[in-house]
């Protein structure tokens, strides 16, 4: 038996934040939490949504003490900053980093034994459905508005950790690329490359299925035409890095991921290196040590990025293809695939040993070891 968990309504395409006052309305709640994180409110993105409130009369309070890995006290100050409010629904706005916290908070209202957010880690036996969602993505590329998982980090452990609960689901994935249009090159090439290391990865992982690989193959081959275009900000790439994330994310939440992610989480843990950053800078790496164990799978990559005379080649030259595209994709838009002057030599072991314990490393299709980890780390120092 396979289970699949999507959201209940989604909104595509520019100008869809607009739907956000009438969804508030019809399921009758009477006022919005707004998690946001700081710089979306001074550069003005957040007031695009609650403008909108404004203009429907629609009370809210914003929330934005999160960081860019949003930390178990980033978690509790909200919960305590939802309570105060009265709200009853949350609309959360932003990246990974806004809709992960937003998403533990939202659990905690519903669920207080887990207030001390430690034991959310991993699966949580949670009863209740979180405070009602609103997901509003301002990046393309974690597709947190339409996954079952968030990650907070624990700046006392040092460690980030993941939690995966059906109860998190947003209710409603506002999915508008007016709203990531704002998003620097740099951002939109590292959010972007972590969304095709979501397809990559949960087309390849160990719970992959056919279901889910129809959203992982299409969301490769729209990533890969879109990413270059969305880094330079022509609308044709920004329109197809929104929808190609969101699709990524309708697979990977449902079938799990691999042990890039478990590195690049613990990058992130120790050195506050930002997430889509850490995933891409290890996905060639990742993907050429995990090539002898994907059977065709390769071939299907290296065909959706676009690779011609695919059928044509062996088994290795397809596998190479299909990292050699990867490769080159993070090339054309300026993301250097090295560790060197990042990792720490005498970190290595502490780290290989947190992402080996991570909640994506079972998934991984090639069963791995905290000796291979460090020599992948190692690797690109």
């Amino acid at each position: 038996m396979q289970r699949f968990v999507l959201n209940e309504t989604s909104y595509h395409g520019a100008g869809a934040i607009t739907a956000i006052p009438e969804e508030i309305k019809n399921r009758g709640f009477k006022k919005a939490f707004v998690a946001t994180d700081p710089d979306l409110i001074k550069f003005g993105i957040t007031a695009k949504v609650t403008d909108l409130l404004d203009a429907a009369n629609i009370p809210y309070t914003v929330y934005s003490d999160i960081k860019a890995n949003p930390t178990i006290e980033n978690v509790q100050n909200g919960v305590s900053a939802y309570k105060a409010a009265g709200a009853d629904c949350i609309v959360a706005i932003g990246g990974g980093s806004a809709m992960d916290t937003a998403k533990a908070i939202g659990i905690i209202i519903t669920n207080p034994e887990f207030e001390d957010v430690r034991s959310l880690e991993g699966v949580a036996p949670t009863k209740n459905p979180c405070a009602p969602i609103i997901a509003v993505a301002t990046t393309a590329g974690t597709a947190a508005e339409v996954t079952i998982n968030y990650v907070i980090t624990d700046v006392e452990k040092k460690r980030k950790f993941v939690c995966v609960d059906v109860h998190d689901i947003p209710v409603v994935a506002i999915v508008d690329p007016d709203m990531m249009a704002t998003m620097p090159p740099a951002l939109t090439a590292a959010t972007g490359l972590d969304a095709l290391t979501h397809a990559i990865e949960g087309y390849i992982t160990k719970g992959a299925w056919e279901l889910s690989d129809m959203f992982h193959l299409k969301a490769i081959e729209v990533i890969s035409r879109s990413l270059r275009g969305a880094v330079k900000n022509e609308k044709e790439g920004r329109d197809g890095m929104a929808l190609g994330q969101y699709i990524a994310g309708m697979g990977f939440s449902n079938v799990g991921l691999g042990v890039d992610h478990s590195m690049a989480h613990t990058l992130s843990a120790y050195y506050d290196m930002p997430h889509g950053k850490a995933c891409a800078t290890l996905l060639p790496t990742v993907m050429a040590y995990n090539a002898p164990y994907t059977g065709e799978k390769y071939r299907d990559i290296a065909r959706a990025m676009g690779v011609e005379g695919v059928d044509k080649m062996t088994q290795d030259e397809y596998r190479k293809a299909a990292v050699d595209a990867v490769q080159k994709l993070a090339e054309d838009v300026g993301v250097e695939c090295s560790l060197k002057g990042v990792v720490k030599e005498e970190d290595v072991h502490a780290l290989s040993l947190d992402a080996y314990a991570d909640a994506c490393r079972p998934g991984n299709p090639r069963e791995t070891s905290v000796e291979d980890i460090e020599a992948l780390y190692r690797s690109l120092m």
